[in-house]
């Protein structure tokens, strides 16, 4: 019988070869996504409340609209859109409730070879990076309502609004896992700078295309055109993005003091190495 290897081969130097490489990731892959189907379960026995919640913003217009303003609702067109509506409102429960596995796998496959000093590192990149996804979803429930209403604002008195369930609930949940994704991104920016990667120097020095691609990403990404809407998230992505920073080169500063070899994390491009 087969059996899953939850440990790298240990190298002296720490290689892999590219066989290794593909078994850990497939061994890590089939974790979370069993860990995503247990949540799932849970979601799907659970759907309806859930369900309630992402389309409250549109039943909210629709009680404000006052007679003669036209119709306002969430409908169910083809015979199985109750059914893919189960589905999906299921797995999406059940990637947020199986966000601290999967998290841990993807930091787990890309810092290689984690000594017991470095699993101390790995528990703090997991104490972050949940709080901070959750964070980012919460942030979104709370600028959800505003989104929508600023959508269905557009529409005349006299028209109305019959959204079909399906595109509308791609549109929330994709609104709200960009919210929370976004914010795991100074988490696998320290990532980086443990692996060696990216030095904390590179990335203040990199700061204002940093913020650019902070408001370029939420433009793109969000499906909000409303510009409220992308500064709400790329304002907290940049302060993230400079925390990252900060901490990095903090643990530069630390490696450098610790081993002389580290040194050149904290030389400038116009300075030359004391190695």
């Amino acid at each position: 019988m087969a059996r899953f290897r939850f440990r790298r081969n240990r190298d002296p130097e720490g290689r892999m070869s590219l066989g290794d490489h593909l078994r850990e990731l497939r061994n890590r892959t089939l974790i979370s996504a069993l860990a995503i189907l247990v949540g799932s379960i849970y979601g799907w026995l659970n759907w309806e409340p859930l369900f309630n919640r992402l389309i409250e913003p549109v039943l909210t217009v629709a009680k404000a609209k006052t007679q003669g303003q036209g119709i306002t609702a969430v409908t169910f067109v083809g015979l199985t859109d109750s059914f893919s509506t189960l589905i999906t409102v299921g797995l999406f429960v059940g990637l947020v409730v199986a966000s601290p596995v999967w998290l841990w796998q993807i930091w787990a496959f890309i810092v290689p070879g984690l000594t017991r000093r470095e699993k101390g590192l790995a528990l703090a990149f997991i104490g972050a990076a949940v709080p901070l996804f959750l964070a980012g979803c919460l942030l979104a429930f709370w600028v959800l309502p505003r989104a929508v209403s600023t959508l269905l604002s557009f529409t005349p008195s006299a028209g109305s609004n019959i959204l079909d369930v399906s595109p509308y609930l791609s549109f929330v949940l994709k609104f709200i896992l960009v919210f929370g994704l976004g914010f795991l991104l100074p988490v696998f920016l320290v990532g980086l700078n443990v692996a060696h990667i990216l030095s904390g120097r590179l990335m203040l020095r990199a700061w204002r295309g940093a913020v650019f691609l902070c408001f370029l990403f939420t433009a793109m990404m969000t499906p909000d055109p409303n510009p409220f809407t992308m500064i709400i998230l790329a304002i907290p992505l940049a302060s993230l993005y400079f925390a990252a920073v900060g901490v990095s080169l903090l643990l530069d500063k630390r490696r450098a003091n610790k081993d002389p070899s580290a040194a050149w994390l904290q030389v400038a491009d116009d300075e030359a190495s004391a190695l």
